[in-house]
Formats: C-alpha cells, sequence, structure tokens
C-alpha cells in the first residue's frame, strides 16, 4: 500500500486558492469546508480513486512556503497545465524536465506563494 494518505497545503485566502487550483487542474468543483477553526478547500478523492488526496487549508499555524515537502500532482500535458498556472496568478520555477524512465516533472509557485510540482509520463 502507498503510504502517502493525506497532504495539505496552506493558504491565506482560500477563495482565490480554490479558484486558482480548480482552474489549473481543470476541477469541477472543490468542496469548501469548517472543521474547528479551519476552512478546508477538498481536493476530489477517495476510496475508488488511486493516488492520496488533500485540501487546501487555512488555519493559525499554516502558513504558505516556498521551501519545505513539495507535493505533485500528476496530469496529462506539463506544458498545458503550465499553461494555465501562468495565465492564473501561478509562475513556472523548473521548467518539464525528463526524470528517465519515470516521466517528467515540472515545478511552480501557486498563486499563494507554495511550491507544488508536475509529474507526467510524457
Amino acid at each position: 500500500m502507498n503510504p502517502i494518505n493525506w497532504f495539505e497545503i496552506p493558504v491565506n485566502d482560500l477563495e482565490a486558492a480554490r479558484k486558482f487550483y480548480e482552474t489549473v487542474f481543470q476541477l469541477e468543483s472543490m468542496q469548501v469546508t469548517e472543521m474547528g477553526p479551519a476552512s478546508m478547500a477538498w481536493f476530489p478523492g477517495g476510496p475508488e480513486n488511486p493516488g492520496a488526496t488533500g485540501t487546501l487549508i487555512k488555519t493559525e499555524g499554516y502558513t504558505p512556503s516556498y521551501e519545505g515537502t513539495v507535493v505533485y500532482f500528476s496530469v496529462e500535458s506539463i506544458e498545458e497545465t503550465l499553461g494555465r498556472i501562468s495565465e492564473n496568478g501561478g509562475k513556472t520555477v523548473v521548467e518539464k524536465m525528463s526524470i528517465g524512465e519515470y516521466g517528467f516533472i515540472a515545478h511552480f509557485e501557486d498563486c499563494e506563494g507554495n511550491r507544488v510540482a508536475l509529474h507526467s509520463a510524457n
């Protein structure tokens, strides 16, 4: 079993970040939930879908950061996704590059200042 179960991406402006990620990854809508003092926008997922899922989170003690853990999102086309990132307030940090037999990666900075990454098979 994959040991990765959950991730949280810190944000200051939950609504702006939600719109950014919905547009970049072409998601229908991210459900917003209040859990105690935390406001969260959930990425789609569930037991029937492969991979880990998580949320954007706005709460005390969570600060967007360019340094630290990097979350990789699987995409069909890194080039198209980087285009949507640039069009929606993010920026490319590492252009698409080969990682040999494992495909390709790229890094970007989201609209909140988090360093995040992409992975594709081609």
